[in-house]
């Protein structure tokens, strides 16, 4: 493989006049708090190279691995494929995480869906979560595209074959196990720049991602958001998780406050029958979580409860998806620290 602004209403990017400077507003209140920037490669470029550039100014080094996303599948009988695309784990000297850079399905107006694969990049699929995460276990997301099934193969006792670029392993019975396909469409370039959680300067810390980000050219894509991760637990009480589900449940205020981005997608609202039950006399956390759990919640809202409610694994967070496209560090912790205002009215 070869190494390597403000989204809103239009496709141009907006000016940001508080970057770098902390004058506009109180940028060092945030408790633990973890960022999703959505950035889009130059072309020419990809993620890996910002995960290069970032590693070299922190005398790090980069950790490849696979990320799992799931993409619309056009084979007959078979509604979603799971794939694995190359991700690109940033370490400073010391072994910390800096941040991940991986792929984001939700980014496509900006890409040339007609262009060949970059040479180098793949990805592997598969219509079954648990045998894919069998090839995330044992493939090398180093290993290239006619090798990097060899490991599964052993595994099921079958050969790889190849048939028009495509590597495709089988069962002994001919199931699919996995496919190894070229990626196509410049599907390098998007890059979600996601962070682990800040305890103190947010804005700074973002800064020191973003700026080189910028400095190789990077941009804003035009269905970007901003998401931002906080700790689950406080929201774990029957009077905070009610008055979060009611001020998210008034989407079109919060989206006027927060400059929603219009093109950005997997955004909704809460399910009505969530909204609901929330309103009513509960004796304690378990029975409202276990109720909540069984309405039609789901990633794709405006805020993603699942795992504050137990219902998705993964890290233990609150996740609000709402906040506009931008790679200005200093005024996305501005809208973060605002809209901790906002949550902490819940509490």
């Amino acid at each position: 493989m070869e190494r390597g602004t403000v989204r809103g209403q239009g496709h141009r990017r907006a000016a940001a006049p508080g970057r770098g400077n902390p004058a506009g507003g109180p940028l060092n209140v945030l408790p633990r708090t973890g960022f999703e920037v959505e950035l889009l490669a130059p072309r020419g470029a990809s993620r890996l190279d910002l995960a290069v550039e970032l590693a070299r100014r922190c005398a790090g080094r980069v950790l490849w691995r696979f990320h799992v996303d799931t993409e619309s599948s056009a084979a007959p009988g078979v509604r979603t494929f799971w794939h694995l695309t190359p991700a690109f784990d940033v370490l400073d000297g010391a072994g910390r995480l800096r941040c991940s850079l991986v792929d984001d399905t939700t980014i496509v107006a900006d890409l040339d869906a007609t262009a060949p694969p970059r040479p180098g990049w793949f990805r592997v699929l598969s219509d079954d979560p648990r045998l894919l995460r069998l090839v995330q276990r044992y493939a090398d997301p180093e290993e290239g595209i006619g090798s990097v099934l060899a490991p599964v193969a052993e595994v099921f006792g079958a050969p790889v074959v190849e048939v028009g670029g495509v590597h495709r392993l089988d069962d002994v019975a001919g199931a699919t196990i996995a496919l190894a396909a070229p990626l196509p469409g410049e599907r390098e370039r998007p890059c979600e720049l996601v962070t682990p959680p800040f305890t103190e300067d947010h804005g700074e810390r973002l800064e020191e991602l973003l700026g080189p980000a910028r400095d190789l050219g990077f941009s804003v894509p035009l269905e970007a958001a901003v998401h931002v991760n906080l700790d689950a637990g406080p929201f774990r009480d029957v009077a905070v998780f009610r008055r979060l589900v009611e001020l998210f449940a008034g989407r079109e205020d919060l989206h006027r406050r927060f400059g929603t981005n219009p093109h950005c997608r997997r955004l909704g609202a809460l399910p009505p029958d969530l909204v609901d039950l929330v309103g009513a006399e509960w004796a304690g956390w378990e029975p409202l979580r276990a109720a909540a759990a069984r309405t039609a919640v789901t990633k794709y809202c405006d805020v993603d409860v699942t795992r504050v409610l137990g219902v998705r694994s993964g890290p233990d967070v609150l996740e609000v998806r709402l906040l506009p496209g931008s790679d200005d560090g200093v005024a996305i912790a501005r809208q973060a620290a605002q809209l901790r205002g906002s949550l902490r009215s819940t509490r």
